[in-house]
């Protein structure tokens, strides 16, 4: 069997990451975080909000096997992403009260669950939208630049990675159950007035220094267990008028990003898939070595996320690592992995 130019081109790519990283030397120098609770790594502990992961037993397979605010009982993707580009430790939660001095040189996370690009969804739950997200990394550019120098802060901020994900809120926890919304737009008016505000969020973001942008697709939204229960009318199937949606602002958001980076020169701008994967994982759940993807880990698993998982949710499975999903909306330490490790092309094209 022959090798294509595309897969040799990624085995190279490969052997350059591992020969760095085995050196001691991340491939970028910092990785900066923007979006939900895909990649929240505790910012709402900090804010008055009941969207929140800083109890058990969020956290439980984690590092010390505490809750951190990370919305998975471990790490989550971007943490193995980090780990990949050879990182020893996770830029922090931007409001934490350790990201700061030299902890702020290999970035910032500023995410927060319940955000997303439609800047109500996230003043519905009291997160932090993406406007003042952008906001936090204003004031981070200032803090780096007293810690490290101009110079140096401009390499960094230049240099950097920067990842976004969001989306997965607009639609779940506010335009499908929200009349003022669903009842004045369609699917369609929606998913435009979104990517009009990620539009204006990636060229406020390269206007600030930003040229390596990567950006997670939407999941496939029926599939999520809480979303099947609510919107599944009694059936154990993927809700496909939600994927559907999914795959219509998917296919939306990558003719946007070309767009963006046809315009903006010197822009890397990336889309993750993480739709496929997922998807993989949910209909061939145990081909690759899950044993459920209906039901998640937490309580019942058909509806608990944030407070409603906590240390009393009766039924939760003791080896959350065969099961796809964590809670209700989020997948599991284990599928971070195998979504982390499915994306290591895209990331590296990213890079390099």
């Amino acid at each position: 069997m022959g090798f294509s130019r595309t897969s040799v081109l990624a085995f190279f790519l490969l052997l350059v990451l591992v020969l760095f990283v085995a050196n001691g030397q991340p491939l970028v120098p910092a990785l900066f975080l923007f979006g939900d609770s895909v990649v929240d790594v505790g910012n709402n502990n900090h804010i008055h909000t009941i969207i929140k992961a800083n109890f058990p037993p969020y956290g439980r397979d984690f590092t010390k096997h505490e809750p951190t605010g990370r919305f998975c009982n471990g790490k989550l993707a971007t943490d193995f992403t980090a780990e990949v580009i050879g990182f020893t430790s996770y830029p922090l939660a931007y409001l934490s009260g350790r990201a700061r001095g030299s902890n702020l040189l290999i970035g910032a996370n500023f995410a927060s669950a319940s955000s997303g690009y439609y800047d109500d969804t996230a003043n519905l739950y009291d997160a932090i939208p993406l406007s003042r997200q952008l906001e936090y990394y204003r004031e981070y550019q200032n803090k780096v630049v007293k810690v490290a120098g101009r110079s140096n802060a401009s390499s960094i901020i230049s240099d950097a990675i920067y990842l976004v994900s969001a989306g997965s809120s607009d639609f779940l926890q506010n335009y499908y159950i929200n009349p003022l919304l669903y009842e004045h737009f369609t699917l369609d008016q929606f998913s435009d007035i979104l990517l009009q505000s990620f539009t204006n969020f990636i060229q406020k973001l390269y206007a600030l220094g930003a040229r390596r942008i990567g950006v997670t697709t939407l999941p496939p939204l029926g599939c999520l267990p809480t979303a099947i229960t609510v919107f599944g009318l009694g059936s154990n199937e993927c809700v496909e008028r939600l994927n559907r949606g999914a795959v219509s602002f998917n296919y939306k958001l990558n003719a946007t990003s070309q767009g963006l980076q046809n315009n903006l020169p010197g822009l890397k701008l990336v889309l993750f898939d993480i739709y496929q994967p997922l998807y993989e994982l949910v209909i061939n759940t145990t081909k690759h070595g899950f044993f459920e993807a209906r039901k998640a880990c937490c309580g019942t698993g058909l509806l608990e996320t944030s407070i409603l998982c906590n240390r009393e949710s009766v039924g939760t499975c003791a080896n959350a690592s065969e099961y796809v999903f964590w809670d209700g909306f989020h997948p599991s330490e284990a599928a971070n992995s195998f979504l982390s490790d499915s994306l290591i092309s895209s990331g590296l094209s990213l890079i390099f």
